[in-house]
């Protein structure tokens, strides 16, 4: 093939996640325990699997033409790249993850304010750095390379971590002073790369049926019959069902309904719709929703 997409994907806590986004967008991804490339059922693609703390760099200098890695990294590594678009998804949840300035719970450090010369350990050197800098304090960044938060009680005066519930904070009895930043995963492209006319469609495409595949998760379909007369004052009294499909039956007096409605409010639906005379009631799982 002439034309071929390289596209990188966070190796470690979040390959899980992505590659099964990636397979409800429609792209299965098969990794083997021998090699670092995985298989894709896509011909015009080729998959590298790299940290997530590095996609950026290999993205901005062209070793891949695309890659999706968290917002907190291409601000760390300061990358310049093309960022398509954001996506609401992560290893635990659906939160953002978080990168919280943080102190053991007996700490007098009330604020950023009080680590004055004080140590700090992290990950995220740069982004710290430039935190401090904001602030207007001088303190001692150290580059930690594991158990960070193991080291607040004994090596350092603070951390920067990141969270997404803040679980594993309070189970190492650490208080959150202040949040640095927030950071979902990101679709970023090479910025030749997306000059590249073939390359730019093919990353759009991606992109769009990653986004139906995120869509879908939180909705679901509904269908039902119900008596033309009972119509009106159904649409009427629930306004969760926006713009549905309404077709007629073969019984004489009688019509289909049909809508995607989000799934968090099915279990009032139901008895609702059941109630205004709705029969048959059918909920079905949604693979990709595309507007």
């Amino acid at each position: 093939m002439s034309n071929k997409l390289k596209f990188g994907l966070p190796k470690g806590s979040l390959q899980e996640a992505t590659i099964e986004k990636m397979a409800k967008a429609g792209f299965n991804i098969t990794v083997s325990s021998r090699s670092y490339i995985p298989h894709v059922d896509d011909e015009e693609m080729e998959i590298r699997l790299i940290r997530a703390q590095e996609i950026s760099r290999y993205v901005e200098h062209g070793y891949l033409d695309c890659g999706i890695t968290g917002h907190d990294w291409v601000i760390e590594n300061g990358s310049k790249v093309h960022e398509v678009g954001e996506f609401l998804f992560s290893k635990a949840t659906r939160q953002p993850a978080r990168w919280v300035l943080c102190v053991p719970e007996n700490s007098p450090v009330k604020s950023v304010k009080d680590l004055e010369g004080k140590r700090i350990a992290t990950e995220v050197v740069n982004l710290t750095k430039k935190y401090l800098k904001k602030n207007g304090v001088k303190a001692e960044v150290e580059f930690s390379w594991g158990a960070t938060e193991v080291k607040a009680h004994e090596l350092v005066d603070a951390i920067v971590e990141v969270t997404e519930t803040g679980s594993s904070l309070r189970a190492n009895k650490l208080r959150i002073v202040d949040t640095l930043l927030s950071s979902t995963p990101r679709l970023i492209v090479n910025n030749d790369a997306w000059k590249d006319s073939w390359k730019r469609k093919k990353i759009e495409t991606l992109a769009m049926l990653l986004n139906g595949a995120l869509e879908a998760e939180a909705k679901v379909g509904l269908k039902m019959n119900i008596a033309e007369k009972n119509l009106a004052k159904l649409l009427k009294d629930l306004p969760a069902l926006r713009n549905p499909t309404i077709a007629s039956l073969s019984l004489k007096g009688w019509v289909a309904v049909e809508t995607i409605i989000d799934e968090h409010v099915v279990r009032e639906l139901i008895p609702q719709l059941k109630a205004a005379g709705a029969e048959g009631i059918i909920e079905y799982p949604l693979n990709k929703v595309v507007y």
